[in-house]
């Protein structure tokens, strides 16, 4: 593991009553390294900005966990070196699905996250949104 991560849980304990599967910790310990600060990401293509042509949550996460997994490749890391997600959703009822597709990609990883409902995102047809921040060490 490329930092230190405190107080490692799965949401699977500390939302028993929710369907969720998440690796997170209360805190990521980094040292040096070049900080990658992500843009938050949203069903869109990275190359052309054009929206995914789906309503629907899962669908929504998988494509913003791919452009930020991108990105952090391009960035010259991997997922492991994912410290911090803030994770923004425009109806409480999808949590669940947003919540169980980004652990697909955090899965070992254990990022420290924060999460939001919000009233909307910059377009109506975005149910999720995800920022992040990766530290890829020296």
């Amino acid at each position: 593991m490329a930092h230190t991560r405190i107080r490692k849980f799965n949401t699977r304990e500390t939302y028993p009553e929710q369907n969720l599967d998440n690796d997170l910790c209360q805190a990521v310990v980094t040292q040096g390294g070049r900080i990658v600060w992500l843009r938050g990401q949203c069903p869109q293509n990275l190359d052309d900005a054009k929206n995914i042509d789906s309503h629907d949550p899962v669908e929504q996460t998988h494509k913003v966990m791919q452009n930020i997994r991108q990105l952090i490749e391009e960035a010259g890391g991997s997922m492991e070196h994912l410290v911090k997600v803030v994770v923004y959703i425009t109806d409480v009822r999808h949590r669940e699905a947003v919540y169980r597709t980004m652990g697909e990609y955090i899965r070992g990883v254990h990022p420290v996250s924060t999460g939001l409902v919000v009233q909307a995102l910059a377009r109506p047809e975005w149910l999720v949104e995800i920022d992040g921040t990766a530290v890829i060490p020296e």
